[in-house]
């Protein structure tokens, strides 16, 4: 292709031999500063922590008339080419690729994988020109398909080809899989989807996974619009089956998942597995985003800053309220009964009540913090932060059922109003209080004050019982007993000691080998937590023994009573009729 019939930026990505996990960049600018910066994005949206994809880019070296041109590296993941303005300015780089996640870059002699934020040199001052891609189809892999959400230009029947996206975020919001896969396609209210599916086992039911995707975007398409219009053209499910592996990451017009291998539905089993109704939650948690934080967005995400951390307080409000109707829109749908969706709402209370953080830190606090914290977990995490996924998820439940009950409206309606006053837009935490004022009649602040902004519990008992739910007490696992989270392979390990628990008295750590324990006199070869009750008896104190560090320590260590409050609960019908007018179909 000629340079004169490139787009003011174009990248060309070669795949010589992905058995080295590189890809190769030739980056084009067709009318340059004299000056011309370029840079590498920090972090991807939707993933809030500062991943320096610089650190992958390599063998930079740029090329004007013939002519080599000085790079000057200005930071980081900024370079300056001392280029004359206005003639094509062409720059060559490699990026290593060996991230399996959905956030960066892969590439081996199986597949590829990469996201625009992780390979794609920004260019300073043309972000919003028109930005060109073409994506060469590896010799050594002539099977290979491409799929993205990308408008193609000029591509090949298999994917591979030339594509345009109006500026550089619309190039970073399509992610790219190649290699061998399954390519699906429906139709949902109106709307054409395509699902691809790499690493796929033979057992995999293709069909069942089809039909019950489509599901999930019909219900979802029909609760934001009442005239089932998707804010979408077209959409693109990038899934990749591996053996361990679980998590998404939205798009506006696709977006990429990973799985485990055995959770996909099998031929031949007419129940959902655990894994499998996990699965479906993912689906239907990320296209929720494609409405909620993709366009209808915080505001300080109105343009997003790819050079640094961008700060918000309001991801309990996106991705909490989406956490919430992922499952929940499963049951509309049909695909989960209610015992099954009060069973995964039961999971999400219980994430909640053992994490002593939602004591320390506010829900609005964590969404600030996620740069920091969420993404950086350590064994001082359960003590001092709150997941703003869970904790959101349930200031979101609290919210409807409160409205609810006043019998006005629900939070699907706050939704739905948000979504035609902001026209898909930014919104601001003003916003929500706004529209929870005038579609129920009456002010919020003080509910948004304590539940977002605030350390208490929340009201979820009362409210879920004045909906026919009970919430009653559960039996404690030991490790829960002893504020404990530990791993049991061959021995105790401890992962985690939660702020206040009866481990902490003791002086437990992470990292312990907790070997054994010593009551009355005996000493006894400790192998998994349920064994603690077998030696113990009903000795209140005992000893355990325990390695760090390879010294051998005994820790006095007082057993909680039986009867202590249980950090566990379940959910319960108690009255079907209050709770069908909630949870049932509609």
């Amino acid at each position: 292709m000629a340079t004169s019939a490139l787009p003011p930026v174009h990248y060309r990505v070669d795949l010589p031999d992905p058995r080295t996990h590189r890809y190769h960049l030739t980056l084009t600018i067709a009318r340059p500063a004299a000056r011309q910066n370029v840079s590498l994005p920090v972090w991807i949206p939707g993933s809030y922590l500062v991943r320096e994809f610089s650190r992958h880019l390599v063998k930079l070296r740029a090329r004007q008339g013939g002519r080599a041109v000085v790079l000057t590296q200005l930071s980081k993941c900024q370079w300056q080419a001392l280029c004359r303005r206005g003639e094509p300015l062409v720059l060559h780089y490699e990026v290593l690729a060996s991230d399996r996640s959905v956030r960066a870059a892969w590439l081996d002699a199986t597949r590829g994988f990469f996201n625009a934020t992780s390979v794609c040199l920004r260019v300073h001052g043309q972000e919003e020109q028109p930005h060109g891609l073409q994506v060469l189809r590896p010799a050594a892999c002539g099977n290979w398909q491409l799929a993205t959400a990308l408008s193609p230009v000029k591509a090949a029947r298999h994917g591979f080809g030339s594509y345009q996206a109006a500026d550089y975020d619309e190039l970073a919001d399509c992610p790219v899989e190649m290699g061998v896969f399954q390519s699906l396609r429906f139709v949902a209210c109106g709307t054409p989807h395509r699902l691809v599916v790499s690493g796929a086992p033979a057992s995999f039911d293709s069909a069942r996974l089809l039909r019950d995707v489509r599901r999930i975007c019909e219900e979802q398409i029909r609760f934001w619009d009442e005239d089932a219009r998707a804010p979408f053209a077209h959409y693109t499910f990038l899934l990749n089956a591996v053996d361990e592996g679980y998590g998404g990451l939205e798009h506006k017009s696709s977006t990429a998942l990973i799985c485990n291998r055995r959770d996909l539905p099998r031929l031949g089993e007419a129940k959902a597995s655990e894994g499998y109704t996990t699965l479906l939650g993912l689906f239907s948690h990320e296209y929720f985003h494609a409405w909620n934080v993709k366009r209808m967005r915080p505001s300080e995400f109105t343009r997003y800053d790819y050079t640094q951390e961008n700060y918000t307080e309001l991801l309990w409000f996106f991705e909490g309220f989406t956490s919430y109707y992922d499952d929940l829109l499963l049951r509309r749908a049909g695909l989960i009964d209610q015992a099954g969706y009060l069973k995964l709402l039961a999971k999400t209370i219980n994430q909640v009540l053992q994490t002593p953080g939602r004591q320390v830190q506010s829900v609005a606090q964590a969404s600030f913090d996620a740069w920091v914290r969420y993404y950086r977990p350590d064994e001082n995490t359960p003590g001092t932060t709150v997941s703003y996924y869970t904790k959101g998820a349930l200031v979101a439940l609290c919210l409807d059922l409160s409205l609810r009950r006043s019998g006005r409206c629900t939070l699907d309606d706050v939704l739905r109003a948000l979504w035609r006053t902001s026209k898909g837009g930014p919104i601001t935490e003003a916003a929500v209080r706004q529209q929870l004022r005038r579609c129920s009649g009456r002010h919020w602040g003080d509910e948004l004050h304590a539940w977002v902004h605030g350390t208490g519990e929340l009201p979820l008992a009362e409210l879920l019982a004045a909906h026919g739910v009970q919430m009653q007490g559960d039996t404690d696992q030991p490790a829960q007993r002893l504020g404990l989270r530990v791993q049991e392979s061959g021995g105790v390990r401890v992962k985690l000691v939660l702020a206040g628990s009866a481990a902490e008295r003791a002086g437990f750590m992470a990292g312990d080998e907790w070997l054994g324990v010593e009551v009355a006199g005996q000493g006894w070869r400790l192998n998994k937590l349920d064994d603690l009750a077998l030696y113990a008896g009903a000795q209140p104190e005992l000893t355990a023994l325990v390695a760090r560090d390879a010294r051998l320590l005994r820790l006095a260590l007082s057993l909680p009573a039986p009867q202590a409050p249980a950090s566990s609960v379940r959910l319960a019908v108690a009255e079907p009729a209050l709770a069908d007018q909630w949870l049932g179909l509609p």
